[in-house]
C-alpha cells in the first residue's frame, strides 16, 4: 500500500522539477495575471494539507485495494504523460496560467489537436489517478483543481480570441476545452 504513495509521490516530485526546469527556457510574459494568486495560494495550501495528512492512519478513504491501485496509477501516469506531451508541443509559448506571452503562437498540433488546455486536463487525470491509488480525500484537490484550471482557461481563450481573431474562433468550434468530445 505505502509503495503505491511513494511511487506517486517521487512521479510528483519529478514531474513539477521537471516543470521546474523547463520553466528557464520560455518566452518573455507580456503580461501576468494578478487575480489568480490568491487561488494558487490556497490550492498549494489545501494540497500540502493533503500530503500532510497522508501521515494519519486507519481513514476509511485510504486505498487498499490493489485494483484500485492499479487503475490509479495507470490513470495517474496517463495524465502526466498528457501533460509532457503538451508542454513539449507548446514549447517556449509555455507561461504560467492566464500570463500572455511576446510573440505568441497558437499551438494547435499534438495533443492540442483534441483539446485547447490538455496540460490542464493532464494535471487534472492525474490528480484523478491520485485519488483514486491513494486516497478519496484528494478528491478535494481535484474539484480545487478542476475549478482554478476552468477559471484559466475562460480567461486564456479570452486572451487567444483577441491576440488570433481570424484563427482562434475556428479552432475553437474545431476543439473541446479540456475533454475530448465532451467539454
Amino acid at each position: 500500500m505505502h509503495v503505491v504513495d511513494d511511487v506517486i509521490l517521487a512521479a510528483w516530485i519529478c514531474f513539477w522539477a521537471y516543470w521546474l526546469v523547463c520553466s528557464f527556457n520560455v518566452k518573455t510574459a507580456r503580461t501576468r495575471s494578478s487575480g489568480g494568486i490568491a487561488i494558487r495560494v490556497a490550492l498549494v495550501l489545501v494540497l500540502l494539507s493533503l500530503v500532510r495528512g497522508r501521515v494519519i492512519k486507519g481513514h476509511a478513504a485510504t486505498v487498499s485495494n490493489p485494483v484500485l491501485q492499479g487503475i490509479g496509477l495507470a490513470v495517474f501516469f496517463s495524465g502526466l504523460a498528457l501533460a509532457v506531451w503538451a508542454r513539449l508541443y507548446l514549447g517556449r509559448n509555455w507561461g504560467t496560467p492566464m500570463s500572455q506571452k511576446v510573440d505568441p503562437e497558437l499551438v494547435t498540433t499534438g495533443p492540442y489537436r483534441f483539446v485547447r488546455h490538455p496540460i490542464y486536463s493532464g494535471i487534472i487525470l492525474a490528480m484523478v489517478g491520485t485519488t483514486i491509488a491513494v486516497s478519496w480525500y484528494w478528491l478535494a484537490g481535484v474539484v480545487l483543481l478542476g475549478a482554478y484550471f476552468t477559471y484559466s482557461s475562460i480567461i486564456e481563450e479570452r486572451n487567444l480570441s483577441a491576440l488570433f481573431p481570424a484563427t482562434f474562433p475556428d479552432y475553437k468550434r474545431s476543439t473541446k476545452r479540456m475533454i475530448p468530445l465532451i467539454f
